[in-house]
This record gives structure tokens, C-alpha cells and sequence, in this order.
């Protein structure tokens, strides 16, 4: 089954094997992707689909060093390098949209971070000059909220012009969207915050400003309930996730990519309360092959795999042929040249 082939909005998908979005923090021109990047990515194109590294839909939206963004022109055009050298080699993929809110620093972008609300998280960030303390970011008015939703709507149709088969709006890692969800980063009085209702509103304007711009079948959502990540509260998650599937649901989104291991009970629900494709991407399982057997048989769709991927270009191919998997070298994860980006070793197969 996970060789099978599945029908992806428009997209026939040649396995059920997606690679997950990793940050690797190389785009250091402008946050323009670079040839090496279009490189990488198109040496993973035997996934069913490739999610890329988060790409900031606006300048406001920029939280780490060396990031790449969909918000202008010199950008659409590093990232239609991408797109063609993926299709070329028979990929597909899709861009995840990622705003980072309260996780950044002034090292990285000349401003304050923005936040639904002026709560400083507590962590640090790397930054020029090391790591530093996350900063308390800035309120974003209820006018700059909207104006946020659309960005990414406008960042969707760059995308699209991009040659992006469709984006995935980051909804997790406790970055923008989720911290609208949270109790304790959102303590706003507006429309945006206080109830479940409110807190779910910037994810759904969001999420159908951009169905309206692009197509519902061409995006999908990243969530992580409950998972503490960036020093988030989520104790209603059980709540709150529910509610916002059901509204997200009404949009015929085309995918819910959701990262297992938070909410146990929404765990458990998930599959039921979501109509269409569902990826689960599960870290606390190591063994790719595990991973995929395992939420396959929990009637998932399609398995997202991170590290599995970042070190083997060709994983379809080695979980087909049960072969060895190269090891992830972290220390090269974020930054550098080719070394740990580039370089990792396809199986050479020699023919009968």
C-alpha cells in the first residue's frame, strides 16, 4: 500500500510517501532559493509529494536567518527554478506558507517579531550574533490581522505563479496560525481572540482567502495540537481542533497534514472528523518504515517523513527494496553549502 498510487486534488500521486517541510535555512540572497536548492529538491522527486521548507508570505513573516519568501518577484523567480527541476524529474509540490509570528528577533529582520498578542514566548533563537532570547513581539491591530490573511492570500497566487502544484498553510511549531488557536499567546479582545470561535477565525479567513485565490484543491493545512512547541498552551485543544476542522472541512480543503503526538485523544479522532486526504506525520517513530505501516493501518492517506527524506533522496526506493538508509547528519541541517544538503548518496542498482 504505501507504493499504491493516490488521486491528490488534481494530482495523481505515485506513492503515499510525502516529504515532510524541513527548514534548512539556505537561501541567503534575499531569501531567493538558490540553484542548489532546485537541486535538492529535484533529487527527492520520487516522493508522492514533496512539502517544501517553510516560505514566509510577507516580509513580516520572516522569523529565522537565511529563509526564503513568497513575496516578490526576484523570489517567484528563484522558486520556479525549483518548481521545474522538481517537475522534470516527475515531482510534485507544494509550497508550505509559513509565518512565524512571535519566533523571531531583530538580529534577523530589522523589526520585532508580530503576535496576535505582546506575550514574549519563552526559548531562544539563532540569530548573527548567536543565540539570543525571543524577544516580546508587537500586537498586530485587527486591521494588520487582516491585512496578514491577505498576504497569504497573495502569496498562495505567487506560488501558483511560481509553478507550486498547491501550498500547505503552517498551522503548526507554534508559529503564527496556532498562535492565534493558543490560549496563552492569543489574549486578544477582538474578533480574533477570547472564545474558540474567535481563536479559530484567523486560520479559517485565512485558510478561505486563500481557497479563493487558488483553488481549494490545491491547499492543504499543517496542524500539531496540543504539542507545547515554542512554549504554547493548548489545554482546550480537544475543543478548539474539532471546531476547526469542522470549518476548514467546509472549504473542501484538499489535505489536513497533521504531526501526531500532542492531543492523544484528538489523535484518535482525527481521521474521523476529517472528509479528505489526511497525512500524519509522526517524529516520535524513528524507523521510517515503522512510521508509514503503522498510520497506514490508522486509515491515514499519506505518511510524511522529515529526516528520512533530508538524508535519502531516493527513500521510495530504498523502503520498496528494504535497503539501508543513510543517517541524517543534523550538524548540517541549517546552513552551509551542498555539504549535508546535496551530497547524501543515492543506492547505485546495477541491472540484473
Amino acid at each position: 500500500m504505501p507504493f499504491s498510487p493516490f488521486r491528490l486534488g488534481a494530482l495523481e500521486l505515485p506513492n503515499r510517501l510525502v516529504m515532510a517541510p524541513m527548514t534548512r535555512s539556505r537561501a541567503y540572497v534575499d531569501g531567493i532559493p538558490s540553484t542548489l536548492t532546485a537541486l535538492y529538491y529535484a533529487q527527492r522527486a520520487s516522493a508522492g509529494l514533496i512539502v517544501s521548507e517553510g516560505v514566509q508570505p510577507s516580509a513580516a513573516g520572516k522569523g529565522y536567518m537565511d529563509t526564503p519568501g513568497l513575496h516578490t518577484d526576484q523570489q517567484v523567480a528563484g522558486w520556479r527554478e525549483v518548481t521545474d527541476a522538481v517537475h522534470a524529474a516527475g515531482g510534485r509540490i507544494f509550497a508550505q506558507l509559513m509565518h512565524a509570528g512571535r519566533i523571531g528577533h531583530p538580529d534577523n529582520t530589522g523589526a520585532l517579531p508580530v503576535a496576535p498578542s505582546a506575550v514574549r514566548p519563552g526559548g531562544q533563537i539563532f540569530t548573527p550574533n548567536g543565540m539570543q532570547d525571543l524577544p516580546t513581539p508587537v500586537a498586530l491591530t485587527t486591521e494588520e490581522v487582516e491585512a496578514t490573511v491577505g498576504d497569504f492570500a497573495d502569496a498562495a497566487r505567487r506560488a501558483v505563479d511560481a509553478g507550486f502544484d498547491g501550498v500547505e498553510l503552517h498551522g503548526a511549531n507554534g508559529y503564527l496560525i496556532q498562535q492565534f488557536l493558543s490560549q496563552n499567546a492569543n489574549q486578544r479582545q477582538d474578533r480574533f481572540g477570547g472564545s474558540v470561535e474567535n481563536r479559530i477565525r484567523f486560520a479559517v479567513e485565512t485558510a478561505r482567502a486563500v481557497t479563493e485565490a487558488i483553488g481549494a484543491h490545491r491547499v492543504g493545512i499543517r496542524i500539531s495540537p496540543a504539542t507545547g512547541i515554542q512554549d504554547l498552551v493548548e489545554e482546550d485543544a480537544d475543543e478548539v481542533y474539532p471546531a476547526l476542522l469542522a470549518e476548514l472541512a467546509r472549504l473542501d480543503l484538499v489535505y489536513l497534514h497533521h504531526l501526531a503526538g500532542g492531543s492523544a485523544e484528538f489523535d484518535k479522532r482525527v481521521r474521523s472528523l476529517w472528509p479528505n486526504a489526511l497525512i500524519v506525520n509522526d517524529p516520535a517513530k524513528d524507523v521510517p518504515a515503522d512510521s508509514v505501516a503503522h498510520w497506514l493501518a490508522q486509515d491515514a492517506d499519506l505518511v510524511a517523513l522529515g529526516k528520512a527524506f533530508l538524508a535519502n533522496p531516493d527513500l521510495p526506493v530504498r523502503l520498496r527494496l528494504g535497503a539501508p538508509l543513510n543517517e541524517a547528519d543534523l550538524s548540517t541541517a541549517f546552513g552551509g553549502d551542498h555539504t549535508g544538503y546535496t551530497d547524501y548518496p543515492a543506492l547505485v542498482l546495477h541491472p540484473a
